[in-house]
């Protein structure tokens, strides 16, 4: 059985130099939830398996990612960082993975310029190369009102998932599925898929979107947007079949700390590092 790996997410800022950390509701109404070292210090010290810091305004302020705040999360803590926003050449991944990060997610770049994922994963190794997918679900009345889109059959009815760009503020009309099997066959070795109808709602990750792409790709996919309580990450690892499991608002307001969510998940026959 594989090490099912818990993760915190820290979205960030730089209204303030050092970087702050926000949290939302689907993509929206953002509040302040922290300082980005100190909360990734303190879950490096609980035990958390990574840490993923996305620079969520880095895209549409057209801006370098936050090299400094990189740097000094580094510093803090011994596990691995991976760093997503504004990352739009190969430069960008080499000098990010230098500052201290051992992956580079990209979401917006790689749509606009997907040849940047094989020339990435050739620089830098598969590895270091994660490609973000947020996706929100698109219903349709006739499922067979597209032959091109990947059409799946959930309980609440017929839907395909487009996927979005700047930090959710535009969308695509890519299909989400589509867009993974080709992010996997440039190089990308693993996906980080926030479902952007269930961010910061504490309803549970949406568990069909996460497995119809854990099932049309071979790489490890992170399941993201919607915790609420251990009972989700549960669902995540057991009915979509995650590789990991990406939480914020759960652990930055201290609702569910990540021992007592390890815990729950080891007593429920799971694999992880406590």
């Amino acid at each position: 059985m594989s090490t099912k790996r818990i993760i915190p997410c820290l979205d960030c800022d730089l209204q303030v130099p050092e970087g702050r950390v926000v949290k939302g509701v689907e993509f929206k109404q953002i509040k302040y939830a922290g300082n980005p070292i100190e909360l990734a210090k303190k879950y490096y010290n609980q035990g958390a398996d990574e840490i993923v810091l996305l620079d969520i305004t880095a895209s549409k302020e057209k801006r370098a990612t936050m090299k400094n705040v990189v740097e000094a999360v580094a510093k803090e803590v011994a596990i691995p960082i991976c760093i997503g926003g504004g990352i739009g050449k190969v430069d960008d991944y080499i000098n990010l993975l230098k500052a201290g990060a051992h992956k580079c997610s990209t979401n917006t770049a790689a749509i606009h310029n997907p040849e940047l994922i094989n020339e990435a994963s050739e620089a830098v190794g598969t590895h270091a190369c994660v490609v973000g997918i947020d996706a929100k679900r698109r219903y349709l009345d006739d499922p067979s009102e597209s032959d091109e889109r990947n059409i799946v059959e959930t309980k609440n009815g017929y839907c395909w998932f487009d996927t979005s760009i700047y930090g959710g503020s535009e969308f695509t009309g890519m299909d989400a599925i589509n867009w993974a099997q080709e992010c996997e066959q440039r190089g990308a070795g693993e996906i980080l898929l926030t479902s952007m109808d269930r961010d910061g709602t504490k309803d549970g990750y949406d568990l069909e979107l996460t497995k119809a792409i854990v099932d049309a790709v071979d790489i490890p996919v992170i399941a993201s947007g919607g915790v609420g309580k251990p009972e989700h990450i549960l669902e995540a690892f057991k009915i979509a079949d995650a590789d990991a499991a990406l939480a914020a608002s759960i652990f930055h307001f201290d609702e569910y700390p990540v021992p007592e969510v390890k815990k729950y998940l080891k007593e429920k026959g799971l694999n992880v590092n406590l």
